[in-house]
């Protein structure tokens, strides 16, 4: 059993992730925990781009409007107005490392921005329709060659470990801290006890939690079910955002099509070819996510449709496979060309909107433990993320979170204990595991989903009581695998996002609940604490 020592841990190696270690590692040791291979999160799957005000014809004012109307009220201003005005630095920031935006020399910055929906303007920038890919390729190339950054791949963080959990801790705090974690190294199955004088949870978000995803199988809720467990406030974790617009075909998984097709002209249609997004809202096409979703799931389930489509086959080739050159060749490879055919597509989860209660510095309730990127609720999105509104907090929030490491004295770090195996034997029906987590992902897709009930909720509630049952007899009981991990935090996220959904009486945002389907005059949001 092994013990490691970093000046800061991040657990997660997203773009908070990437973001944060480069800040950090002119003058401190960093370690950075990954569950996979360095790029294989979400971030690299981002394809639209990063919102920012770049244009003259744009201004901060328009930016943060279009954020608060997409947010349904729950936006928290001054981290909206600080997030925005950053803006145009994080985009800089990313050039100044390498980045290669697509140019367009008729725009004003040099740079081709895209629209999308919820945006009054076009302020997105991108590379191609595979701007996540290219930057975190960008990024990963330093921070592998970064002396002070050491990467555990193929580790996944197992629990945070607390100074409440050391007997006769020397703590004059009576807030207590964070120390570290434990992660499990999956290539040679032991554990390791990881001690930090900060550690950073940047693990992205939980839509595994759900059957339909457009989000990589790592997106399993670790960092926020690990900071709950921990004692961190959880807040709003009912905004699930359901992407519209994601590829329908029996061998195609979890493939997005880009905001920026329908923010280039392209149409949703019936089968029949007819368009019905503007009996649904006056921006049609352009409306914000949740809009847009609801939508599509109104029109399959009233006419009893498979799918619909994204038509955008009016738009010359040459456009089309200019501008969405991924797009064009995954689904040639499936078939379908979108320069002569229409896309069928179905709404899929996508993004968690809430997570861990943090500041404008990433900071936590929990001493010397941040979050950051999708894995935490800042107040920014509300209950609606505006479009390519989240690779721009990734990098506005690390770099806030670094700054006030960097602000910090730095202290001894403490000998932790190590993981403690002693007890327990090797799973004998493995089986359990894939079944529970097969049944918690379909009934969260039926009872939890883009429209809600009480009833509906009430039932995922008593399935999840059962789950949890087996799940912690389970890890009490055998050796922990990084399955019986991942399946433990998604029932932990599954549960929180249940009674965050039961306690929000009305419809707002990304939560759409038949029982309440009024809006409430004063927009609160939903904070648990343990």
């Amino acid at each position: 059993m092994q013990q490691l020592y970093f000046d800061t841990l991040i657990i997660g190696s997203g773009l908070a992730g990437f973001t944060l270690a480069l800040n950090l590692a002119q003058g401190r040791k960093v370690g950075l925990v990954t569950k996979l291979s360095l790029t294989e999160g979400a971030s690299s799957r981002a394809q639209g781009g990063i919102a920012a005000v770049l244009s003259k014809y744009d201004s901060s004012t328009q930016h943060i409007n279009d954020t608060l109307i997409a947010g349904a009220g729950l936006c928290n201003a001054e981290v909206v107005h600080d997030v925005i005005e950053k803006g145009p630095h994080a985009i800089q920031w990313l050039i100044d490392q390498g980045v290669s935006f697509t140019r367009d020399q008729n725009n004003d910055t040099g740079y081709h921005l895209t629209q999308e929906g919820g945006h009054s303007v076009r302020r997105v920038i991108h590379t191609s329709d595979a701007t996540g890919k290219a930057v975190q390729q960008t990024l990963s190339e330093k921070v592998i060659n970064h002396p002070n950054i050491t990467i555990l791949e193929h580790h996944i963080a197992i629990d945070l470990i607390t100074s409440d959990k050391i007997p006769n801790y020397p703590d004059n705090c009576i807030k207590k801290r964070c120390l570290g974690a434990y992660a499990l190294d999956k290539i040679n199955d032991e554990v390791l006890t990881i001690a930090a004088q900060n550690t950073v949870l940047a693990t992205g978000g939980a839509s595994k939690v759900y059957l339909y995803t457009t989000n990589p199988d790592a997106a399993t809720g670790d960092g926020i079910a690990m900071g709950w467990r921990a004692g961190c406030r959880v807040a709003n974790m009912e905004f699930m955002q359901f992407h519209p617009t994601c590829l329908y075909h029996p061998h195609a998984k979890s493939f997005l099509i880009s905001e920026a097709v329908r923010g280039e002209g392209g149409l949703l249609k019936l089968p029949n070819g007819e368009c019905f997004m503007s009996q649904h809202d006056k921006r049609a096409e352009l409306a914000p996510r949740d809009v847009v979703a609801r939508a599509i799931d109104f029109e399959m389930k009233k006419r009893g449709l498979d799918c619909v489509y994204l038509d955008i086959t009016h738009k010359p080739a040459d456009f089309l496979k200019q501008h969405f050159p991924n797009i064009y060749s995954k689904c040639l490879e499936y078939g379908i060309d979108i320069t002569r055919q229409p896309i069928p597509v179905v709404p899929a989860a996508h993004y968690t909107c809430g997570g861990i209660h943090t500041d404008l510095k990433g900071k936590t309730n929990l001493n010397n433990l941040y979050a950051i990127g999708e894995t935490a609720h800042t107040g920014l999105h509300g209950a609606n993320r505006l479009a390519s509104n989240s690779l721009l907090e990734c990098i506005i929030f690390a770099q806030a979170a670094a700054q006030d490491i960097l602000n910090q004295p730095e202290t001894p770090i403490t000998t932790l204990p190590i993981w403690d195996e002693s007890r327990v034997t090797d799973a004998d029906e493995e089986i359990v595991i894939s079944h529970n987590w097969d049944e918690l992902r379909r009934f969260m897709w039926s009872y939890v989903g883009i429209v809600r009930t009480t009833k509906r909720l009430q039932r995922a509630q008593r399935r999840i009581e059962l789950l949890r049952e087996e799940i912690d007899e389970y890890y009490a009981n055998f050796r922990i695998t990084s399955d019986l991990l991942e399946l433990r935090n998604l029932v932990d996220t599954a549960d929180l996002i249940i009674n965050s959904a039961m306690l929000r009486h009305e419809s707002r945002g990304l939560h759409f609940s038949l029982d309440y389907p009024a809006v409430l005059p004063i927009a609160l949001d939903t904070l648990l604490e343990r």
